[in-house]
């Protein structure tokens, strides 16, 4: 791991490239540097297998243009809020010191997402207090890293966001990535996973659903394409004309 400019977090394989790809994308043409931490390895996922989703989660992350991605291996689906849990993301943040946080929904239909939320947002936290100490690979203290800003990225759930971002140049860039996921999303040549259980998100309609969720959070701040986001607390700028 290096230092990043971004460091987006998702519970599962697959959450940033559904949710954030876009914006990450944005900011690296502009840029800016990206890390990708996944909490669990996805193993309860409908279709494929863990080891299908590293693989796959490793080659969206090339796509991408990310600096690193790097899984902590907590239990899909029964992972706790716990000090050992937050201690992992910690490590993370600490030893990529990112200015910006993007972490999973705060609400969803999925109950891995709100939780991941918490515990996402405490340990940013958290990281930035002396106290709590943590070690990176190699043995050594680590240095406390508390991030400017934490956003919660938007999900399944149409939840009014906060602000948006525009993705408009990137739309396409973003399936790609999503797509990435051969396992999990709709892909006629993928005839391996023809006789797996199908899922809500592993139809043809759910690609054109996310493409209209786009469309549809870019239309008010005149994007044709965005993503949404909520924030963790007020935003604050120096100059109006920063808003668009």
């Amino acid at each position: 791991m290096k230092k990043v400019d971004i460091l987006a977090i998702g519970v599962h394989p697959d959450d940033v490239e559904l949710s954030c790809s876009g914006t990450l994308l944005a900011h690296i043409a502009q840029g800016k540097t990206v890390g990708l931490l996944d909490l669990t390895r996805g193993e309860l996922g409908t279709r494929g297998s863990a080891e299908i989703r590293d693989k796959e989660a490793a080659d969206a992350a090339r796509l991408m243009g990310a600096e690193f991605r790097v899984n902590v291996n907590m239990a899909d689906g029964f992972f706790q809020y716990s000090p050992e849990n937050i201690q992992k993301i910690i490590r993370v943040i600490r030893a990529s010191q990112p200015e910006i946080v993007l972490a999973n929904a705060l609400s969803d239909r999925h109950p891995d997402h709100g939780r991941a939320a918490k515990l996402v947002a405490d340990a940013c936290f958290y990281s930035g207090l002396s106290k709590i100490e943590t070690k990176d690979d190699d043995g050594n203290l680590q240095q406390k890293w508390r991030p400017d800003a934490l956003y919660h990225y938007i999900q399944d759930h149409n939840r009014t966001p906060d602000f948006v971002v525009d993705i408009s140049n990137f739309i396409d860039k973003k399936m790609e990535l999503v797509l990435a996921f051969r396992s999990q999303f709709f892909a006629p040549d993928a005839k391996e996973y023809e006789k797996e259980e199908s899922s809500p998100i592993s139809g043809a309609d759910f690609l054109e659903f996310l493409r209209s969720k786009a469309r549809t959070y870019g239309r008010h701040a005149g994007f044709e394409y965005a993503e949404g986001f909520n924030k963790s607390r007020d935003i604050g700028v120096r100059n109006l004309f920063d808003l668009v």
